[in-house]
């Protein structure tokens, strides 16, 4: 039984969780909400919604992972869960998502703007599931599920604003562009190995990227892909603070650095050398967590440096905390 229920935290991302549902927290947040109880119900929708998109990929990617070494203890890969009850679990993910959703609305009026979070919601999971099932056919497929997750973080505050002002926005396409360069960069060079022998098609396959002899090809063009998205982020951080939004003096030098960080470990990435999956791993963690830090930083100013430091701490603890639980080795995730 203990071994089931560790397989079904492993399938879940139980780990990471504590980063991936944060994204409509933080769309209410730059709206000017803080109340706690609707903070943690957003939460819980945030990774009931991540819960969907991860289940419903390993479900789709079975036999892709398959070829894998790394991710042979995967539970669908190991068969320790069966592919019908992972559907089940994308099922009921759905279905408690939309009921956490009437219940943060209970006892308030379906206006206009609560009905346009639906719709978000609604198409984020539309596209999340074409994504997760059709994506690995779909060149520039990873716009899709960048959209899907901006759509989150967007339910987020529409569900109780209209007035959706420059901070929103800025993070909005600060998660677009973020789980864009997850997807089509930090994926693309990870699978440049084996997406090939099943057909995919993606940006980096498309444009050159390619692994022979254990060493890895990085056109130059994939290269100025990756560093544009990064760079394009930068200005998005900054932008709301170009515009007059209100910020402590520390909080300028404190992004430098963390962004600093980010740029580094891109220039590693993406002049690697020889394809090492475990390096290129770790090198996806680091740079997860320092972007991680970068927008409860960007709403200190607004939101006061308590509830600020909690939101950059409760991705990397929450991760240390459950990791360990599941026999699975800090800061080398199964991906």
């Amino acid at each position: 039984m203990a071994n089931k229920i560790v397989e079904y935290a492993k399938l879940l991302r139980l780990p990471g969780l504590g980063g991936l549902a944060i994204p409509p927290v933080f769309g209410a947040l730059s709206v000017g909400m803080y109340d706690l109880d609707s903070l943690v119900i957003l939460f819980v929708i945030g990774a009931l919604s991540a819960i969907y998109g991860f289940v419903l990929n390993d479900y789709a990617d079975v036999k892709l992972d398959s070829l894998i070494p790394e991710l042979k203890d995967k539970p669908l890969v190991k068969g320790a869960i069966a592919r019908k009850d992972a559907v089940a679990v994308c099922v009921f993910s759905m279905i408690l998502a939309f009921f956490f959703t009437f219940l943060l609305w209970k006892g308030e009026t379906l206006t206009n703007h609560r009905l346009a979070a639906l719709g978000c919601l609604v198409v984020a999971g539309l596209l999340g599931s074409v994504y997760n099932l059709y994506g690995k056919k779909i060149i520039a497929s990873d716009f899709l599920v960048s959209t899907s997750m901006s759509l989150v973080f967007l339910f987020g505050a529409l569900s109780f604003s209209d007035d959706i002002g420059i901070l929103s926005w800025a993070i909005f396409f600060l998660t677009f562009n973020q789980t864009l360069h997850m997807n089509a960069v930090e994926g693309g060079l990870k699978d440049a190995d084996h997406d090939y022998l099943m057909g995919v098609t993606n940006i980096a396959l498309r444009w050159g990227v390619k692994v022979e002899d254990s060493k890895i090809f990085i056109p130059f063009l994939f290269k100025a892909l990756g560093m544009g998205i990064r760079l394009f982020s930068v200005f998005l951080v900054f932008l709301p603070f170009l515009l007059g939004m209100d910020y402590y003096l520390w909080q300028i030098p404190l992004l430098v650095a963390l962004l600093s960080g980010v740029l580094f470990i891109e220039i590693r990435f993406l002049y690697l050398s020889f394809f090492h999956r475990t390096q290129i791993r770790k090198l996806i963690a680091a740079t997860n967590f320092l972007r991680y830090m970068v927008v409860p930083i960007i709403l200190i100013g607004s939101i006061g440096i308590i509830r600020g430091v909690i939101l950059v701490f409760l991705p990397i603890v929450w991760y240390i905390v459950f990791t360990p639980l599941l026999s699975i080795r800090l800061f080398q995730p199964e991906m």
